[in-house]
């Protein structure tokens, strides 16, 4: 059987999001009981809760919900790249080690631990050069371990608008702590939301033949 990993960080109510969004809080509607078979819960939460995958319609007024853009990008050969103590930003520099025969899609990995018990105001995310570089290489999805392709405290989202206008699809805050550098094959699909600007995704990769 070919190895799994799980890239998907837990989700429950201490799970961290970016200041301001809805955290995960659940609530049961029916309990296993007398006269009651089954337990069901109502969630409530961001779609950018854990790892997800943005839509354009996050970053674009005029862009599609999750639940129309195509499945292609989220599921196929990939590269995890070590960019480990970066900095910031996740410069050409950081990468430039691993760009040959490249597939279409790449996951950096920024994080030797990925904080879970806090957001990261310090988040590291891309430069938008190097989003350019990729794009240029013909990847057509970009990941990151860090909740944001772009800095905190950006309200421009230069990485954000460079995938807007390169066309690319994005992964963030995936759990890559445990991730050899190097190639797999990457399954996360989004759920199809048809008016969300993101999905939870499961994400996994699985060892290549």
């Amino acid at each position: 059987m070919k190895q799994l990993w799980d890239i998907s960080p837990p989700v429950h109510a201490g799970a961290p999001v970016f200041p301001g969004d809805t955290a995960y809080t659940q609530q049961w509607a029916a309990t296993i009981g007398p006269g009651c078979p089954v337990n069901v819960s109502a969630i409530t939460l961001s779609p950018h809760v854990g790892a997800h995958a943005d839509a354009p319609l996050h970053y674009d007024p005029d862009g599609d919900a999750i639940g129309n853009v195509s499945l292609d990008a989220f599921l196929g050969p990939c590269r995890v790249i070590h960019a480990i103590g970066c900095g910031p930003l996740v410069t050409p520099a950081h990468i430039a080690h691993a760009l040959t025969d490249l597939p279409q899609r790449v996951l950096v990995r920024v994080y030797a631990r990925q904080p879970q018990d806090r957001f990261d105001d310090a988040l590291p995310a891309f430069a938008p050069d190097t989003v350019e570089q990729l794009a240029d290489l013909g990847v057509l999805l970009i990941g990151i371990d860090s909740a944001s392709i772009d800095p905190a405290s950006s309200k421009t989202l230069d990485s954000h608008q460079t995938i807007r206008r390169r066309g690319l699809r994005v992964l963030e805050n995936l759990l890559l702590d445990d991730v050899p550098e190097g190639d797999y094959e990457l399954i996360a699909l989004p759920l199809k939301l048809t008016t969300a600007d993101a999905s939870p995704v499961r994400a996994v990769l699985r060892q290549l033949p």
